[in-house]
């Protein structure tokens, strides 16, 4: 067989960091890519091998398509043989629009709108029985007795809500000898074929047209005419008629009309269950389900931000839609149900109520024939979503509010669901945010999407799944400039005996991460009462001061809810003192009904989450640390410098005397193609440095102010090493793991945890103490070598007299905290309680405690 068809040749890779290495990567096997943080993983995974398979599939299509695509830039490699298609499944949010959903993302919510619309069965709102069929004799009776002595237009509506210019529809209408149409809510009389031609309705705006058949006041004397222009109406518009009369529109129809109360249904359609449609959904919300509450009146100065919701909803209030209930739907989609439930109830339950739903749904002969592909899809996607640890989510919950790692997942489920064959699948930390028992699901899922003969490449931390892996790739030997080398590759078990490999001495047990020979005593404790957001059953929790804290459980059990949505609200609220700006800025002060005890003790909150450390290309680690201010100040006081009359605003890139003029301090400039995508290219005058000529002739060492923001932070403490504060900084960074990342990087392309270590390192240089520090999964993205350099800096702020807490799944972490608080005893609704709380010992011992069960054996390693 053709050795391009075993593996991918990877020759000459030399981008970022890497060494000009080759790399084979064996084709329909789930390999790992694992080494220390910032080693080279994601540039050899994502950076060479997506980019180029994707390059190299854009390049095969025609130029109409590749504009749509964008542009891809050649990766630096030599070459790339044996290559396949490539998909990335990568850690970033879905998306923050308010209407995604996981339900909308998986594709889930489509084949249900479909199944609503084929087998639902209407149910009158009102008062609440099955609509049956009614004949046009019915339905003559019913608009005599709601009618009687009114002047009504009966009509055929013949398009609803459809785009088009409807010329053929109205010309045919008007050679039948029809003249007189309700067009967009406007009465039309045509007297020629010219009339209509003159309309001119936008094929591209949706329209609604109603043929007026006859007008009459209603009596029982005009029951005979009113009867023939309800069957012409039913039989122009597919069994539908629309009864006006002033401001009143009713639509009938043959099939689904309320005997009762006369109730009518329009035509059931996929449509009709999309909150996303104006014919589906709630006219009040808009389909949104919420509305917000501002402190801004109309004719206040900041009135405009409530136009943007998406920019500054953490200023607002958010209160369910009363006529939907939050539910986003219109009282019609609401009202068709299978087996008792709406779309809406089921959309709400968890994925793995829902799965048992559909296994046990009971459906007559006639339902079960037309749905039988429909629900046989919808199990087998809910499968692959309880399969990668996702059992607790609901299919309403909004994409905006997943976690990283459980966006990543649902990626990787639709991925499966598409069974694609022959494809290059490259992930990264698909375990993020998932308990070990999740875990396992999670190996399955990868192994099973293998075994449709794709080459499955995943880069990875977690152990359990590097040992369950078919080859193993591992990078090194340290971050930055010290990385980018293939240290060792084969087997876990021959990798694991490689003397040059840093992951093998973990494999091999060579080097672990210690247990701590005494634990800490709490010097206190703070306790939260009365915690009931979500699924979490009216706890009340004590948290211990003055000791490192972990909080653990199974996926969806309740652990962020309980410390972000209760605790986090709840000693903002007991704080006399304004309130840290990193929790401010992220959280949403909301009234809750949880009260904190023991708030006093505390002299600050900082919540260090995941979030970015700035939202554009400006913004890097050395202007958020203020380490680049003190760089400028440098700069500004050399010799050179004063003879020449430079402040520190010429050394900002942000500044217009010393920035490069023609890219004004980006070091990029974006062309606009219009029908083609943006074109960026390096600025041909700085040559991407973004400073002017004049500005680099300034140098410290031999070096300007552009080669000092390209240093990696372990260059830069070596450089600084005489200058204490910056060397301070500079060494708290290489103490977190991001001893790799460049002074100068653009905050946009840092990972959630990278961000997350940035802002452990400001708050590291304070000297503060008795602050309560929040960490969410602080270990993402860290090697097992990175995670000890990692508990150390958070062992010294608690010796400086500080608390923390950290939401964790990392077993290596929990089994050195000081105390743990377990929550489950599952994920959804069956979680949100405390299942075990003590020492690690203490849980290890619990029975309750999935945690515990696999602590056991962390602690007698």
């Amino acid at each position: 067989m053709n050795d391009k068809n075993k593996w991918i040749k990877v020759i000459g890779a030399r981008e970022h960091n890497l060494k000009n290495i080759n790399v084979d990567i064996p084709k329909n096997k789930l390999t790992i890519i694992t080494g220390p943080s910032g080693s080279g993983k994601s540039s050899l995974a994502l950076d060479i091998l997506f980019t180029e398979g994707k390059r190299r599939y854009v390049e095969s299509l025609s130029a109409y398509a590749r504009q749509f695509l964008g542009i891809s830039k050649k990766p630096n490699v030599d070459r790339i043989d044996g290559l396949c298609p490539a998909i990335a499944i990568e850690q970033k949010t879905v998306s923050g629009n308010p209407r995604s959903t996981v339900g909308t993302t998986t594709e889930i919510y489509d084949y249900l709108r479909v199944l609503f619309a084929r087998i639902g069965i209407p149910n009158c709102y009102n008062c609440k029985t099955p609509i049956t069929q009614e004949s046009p004799e019915k339905i003559n009776t019913i608009i005599t007795y709601n009618f009687y002595g009114q002047n009504v237009t009966i009509s055929a509506p013949i398009a609803h809500e459809k785009k088009g210019e409807f010329v053929t529809e109205l010309t045919d209408l008007f050679e039948q000898g029809y003249y007189r149409f309700l067009i967009d809510g406007q009465l039309y009389k045509f007297r020629s074929l010219e009339d209509i031609n003159n309309l001119k309705l936008k094929k591209t705006l949706k329209h609604t047209i109603d043929v007026a058949i006859d007008s009459l006041t209603v009596s029982k004397d005009e029951s005979a005419r009113l009867q023939e222009a309800i069957e012409k109406a039913f039989k122009m518009a597919g069994g539908k008629c629309k009864i006006v009369s002033g401001e009143t529109e009713q639509v009938f129809s043959s099939s689904r009309m309320c005997a009762t109360c006369g109730f009518s249904f329009t035509e059931i359609e996929p449509r009709l269950f999309s909150f996303n449609s104006p014919i589906g959904a709630c006219k009040t919300c808009h389909g949104l389900g919420v509305f917000h509450d501002w402190p801004w009146k109309e004719g206040e100065a900041d009135y405009w931000k409530t136009e943007y919701p998406e920019h500054f909803g953490r200023y607002a209030q958010e209160r369910a839609c009363t006529d939907c209930n939050g539910l986003r739907l219109s009282q019609h989609a609401l009202s068709v149900l299978i087996n008792g439930k709406h779309i809406s109830e089921l959309c709400n339950l968890s994925i793995k109520d829902l799965l048992q739903f559909f296994k046990d749904i009971k459906l007559d002969e006639e339902q079960a024939i037309i749905s039988k592909d429909l629900i046989k899809e919808i199990i087998s996607r809910l499968t692959f979503l309880f399969d990668v640890g996702l059992p607790y989510l609901s299919l309403s919950r909004q994409s905006k509010t997943l976690s990283g790692g459980e966006s990543q997942r649902i990626r990787l489920a639709t991925q499966i669901g598409s069974s694609l064959s022959g494809v290059l699948y490259i992930l990264d930390e698909p375990s993020i945010g998932l308990h070990q028992r999740d875990n396992d699901r999670l190996i399955n899922t990868l192994k099973a999407l293998r075994d449709l003969d794709n080459t499955v490449l995943v880069v990875e931390h977690d152990m359990d799944t590097i040992m369950q892996s078919d080859y193993l790739i591992d990078m090194g030997p340290a971050a930055g400039v010290l990385g980018g080398e293939v240290t060792a590759f084969g087997t876990p078990s021959s990798v694991a005996k490689n003397k040059n490999s840093l992951t093998g001495a973990y494999l091999s047990g060579k080097k672990f991460i210690a247990i701590p020979e005494k634990l800490r005593t709490p010097t206190g404790f703070l306790t939260l009462k009365n915690a009931t957001t979500n699924n979490l059953k009216n706890l009340e929790v004590k948290f211990p001061l003055g000791v490192l804290c972990g909080i653990s459980g199974v996926s969806g059990s309740g652990k962020s809810t309980l410390i972000m949505e209760e605790l986090v609200p709840a000693i903002q609220t007991a704080f006399i003192k304004p309130y840290s700006r990193n929790a401010l800025n992220y959280f949403k002060t909301k009234p809750t009904d949880s009260s904190v005890e023991g708030a006093e003790k505390l002299l600050d909150l900082v919540v260090i989450d995941q979030s970015p450390i700035g939202r554009t290309p400006r913004s890097n680690p050395a202007t958020y640390l203020g380490i680049f201010d003190d760089i400028r100040a440098l700069f500004a006081n050399l010799p050179e410098s004063n003879a020449r009359g430079y402040k520190v605003g010429r050394f900002s890139f942000n500044v217009a005397e010393g920035r490069c003029f023609e890219c004004e301090g980006d070091g990029v400039i974006k062309v606009t193609m219009h029908f083609l995508p943006d074109v960026i290219m390096q600025c041909k005058t700085c040559k991407g440095r973004r400073y002017n000529a004049k500005t680099l002739e300034i140098k410290y060492k031999g070096k300007n102010i552009a080669d000092i923001l390209d240093m990696t932070a372990y260059e830069a403490l070596q450089f600084f090493a005489a200058h204490n504060t910056l060397s301070k900084r500079l060494q708290l960074m290489c103490d977190v793991g991001l001893d790799y990342i460049a002074l100068g990087q653009s905050s946009t392309t840092l990972s959630g945890g990278e961000a997350q270590r940035i802002k452990l390192v400001k708050e590291l240089a304070k000297r503060g103490n008795k602050t309560m520090y929040i960490l969410d999964e602080p270990t993402t993205g860290l090697h097992n070598n990175d995670i000890e350099k990692l508990l150390k800096v958070l062992n010294r702020l608690i010796d400086k007299g500080n608390s923390i807490i950290v939401i964790e799944h990392n077993l290596d972490v929990l089994k050195t905290v000081d105390y743990l608080i377990d929550l489950g005893p599952e994920g959804g609704d069956q979680g949100g309680t405390i299942v075990a709380q003590g020492t690690p010992a203490q849980v290890a011992k619990s029975a309750k405690s999935h945690t515990g069960s696999y602590l056991k054996s962390y602690l007698s390693k």
